[in-house]
């Protein structure tokens, strides 16, 4: 299990990290996900950490709480101390039904950060991140919140989910205006199949020094090596189909994985997991898992080494459409690159 630092930060994480949305039962939104009790929630803690991954994403929405709860607890059974896990945790969505139980304003966020500790049953969270965009609440509101909460020692660090580069940039700029707590890092969605934040997310994060976490990267088990054209497996897409994906690119990749992953002995979802290992701008991508099974697959992602003419093959395979300004950029950028004289390399 490689390490790295999560974006610029000094703090370091497994490449991979646990998360969480299976733990716990709901009749919720995660009802198709969740599902998992006490016992077999830490069991793949433990395996988790026995291979050695040492960080965990959950949230407060995750089953009402329960994941949250849970988490703690396993890790208490364990035995596990604090400083050898990185817990990362979300505050945003929906706690209750009152028009102040959602959002990134102070006051959600400030009661938020309190019932996930004592859920936690810890006195701080390493990394505490926004769930989504709130269009209600301003951002300087928001940042001050979480700077003030990291201030107080509840929080090490925050970071932001689901968010645009733009909404990004004008956050990052805030906080250095007002010497505010500036993101560590960004949780989105990105596969193989799913590319569509190298369009300016990942440039934008590359640029500022925020780490990217990876949500679904197998795209809701699409990518698992279960689903192909001759006919789609049974799994949580059946009954929860997200998130969207373009059917005819993911099975294009899919053959090409099926041929990558034979040669080596390897599944389809290692490789799946291993192309995003390779992506400079990815700190961690989050794997979660009902069985013990599906976790070690998962785990075994990191033993996959993929070729150079391996990886371009799926990139050629997955690029996107080109779209403006990128195509410009291309064109007026090839003026100012034939100006430049190659560098000197060793003889």
């Amino acid at each position: 299990m490689r390490c790295n630092r999560l974006g610029s930060t000094g703090l370091i994480v497994s490449e991979l990290c646990l998360g969480t949305m299976t733990f716990g039962v709901t009749n919720g939104r995660f009802g198709a996900i969740a599902g998992l009790d006490l016992g077999a929630s830490t069991a793949l803690v433990k395996q988790a950490l026995d291979a050695g991954i040492n960080f965990i994403d959950t949230a407060n929405i995750y089953s009402e709480g329960k994941s949250e709860e849970i988490t703690g607890q396993a890790l208490r059974d364990l035995g596990i101390r604090r400083s050898d896990v990185v817990i990362a945790t979300k505050a945003m969505g929906p706690m209750g039904a009152g028009p102040n139980d959602a959002g990134m304003a102070r006051v959600h966020l400030m009661d938020q950060i309190d019932a996930s500790l004592a859920r936690l049953g810890m006195d701080h969270i390493d990394l505490y991140q926004i769930h989504g965009w709130d269009p209600q609440t301003p951002i300087e509101e928001t940042l001050r919140a979480l700077d003030d909460i990291v201030r107080s020692g509840r929080a090490r660090y925050v970071g932001v989910s689901n968010w645009a580069a733009w909404q990004i940039m004008k956050a990052l700029g805030i906080s250095e205006r007002l010497g505010l707590e500036r993101f560590a890092s960004l949780q989105a969605y990105y596969t193989v199949a799913g590319r569509d934040l190298e369009r300016e997310i990942v440039p934008m994060l590359a640029s500022e020094g925020v780490g990217l976490m990876v949500w679904s990267p197998l795209a809701g088990g699409l990518l698992s090596g279960k689903y192909t054209r001759a006919g789609e497996g049974e799994g949580r897409r059946a009954s929860f189909d997200f998130p969207p994906v373009e059917r005819e690119r993911a099975f294009d990749l899919v053959d090409a994985m099926q041929a990558i992953a034979a040669a080596r002995g390897a599944t389809v979802a290692q490789v799946a997991l291993a192309w995003l290992l390779y992506q400079p701008v990815v700190s961690t991508v989050i794997v979660g898992a009902k069985r013990a099974d599906q976790l070690a697959d998962n785990i075994g992602a990191c033993a996959v080494e993929l070729t150079a003419d391996e990886l371009a093959r799926l990139d050629a395979l997955s690029a996107l459409p080109r779209e403006y300004p990128g195509w410009m950029f291309e064109l007026q950028g090839s003026y100012r690159a034939q100006a430049v004289s190659p560098r000197r390399v060793p003889g």
